[in-house]
């Protein structure tokens, strides 16, 4: 799926804490994350998802990734629940 069509019609969770909250509990089919975010702030969701094998995928800003998602703010990192 690219995130050039939308997030809008996926099951997603938006925002660092909630994405965060997925992967922790190995919900997350993938992870977007944007790559004008603070790295103090992304950092822990991209190890973590290295780790557990979820797909990470980088998008170029925050106000794009949040425009993906159908949101007026930007997001430094969304996750796309599993449908399981």
């Amino acid at each position: 799926m690219s995130y050039d069509k939308g997030l809008q019609d996926e099951k997603i969770k938006i925002g660092t804490k909630q994405t965060l909250k997925i992967v922790e509990q190995g919900l997350a089919a993938e992870v977007y994350v944007a790559e004008d975010a603070d790295a103090r702030v992304t950092s822990k969701i991209i190890t973590l998802c290295e780790k557990q094998g979820i797909k990470l995928t980088y998008v170029a800003t925050m106000r794009d990734l949040g425009k993906a998602c159908g949101i007026e703010v930007g997001a430094a990192a969304v996750a796309v629940v599993n449908a399981n």
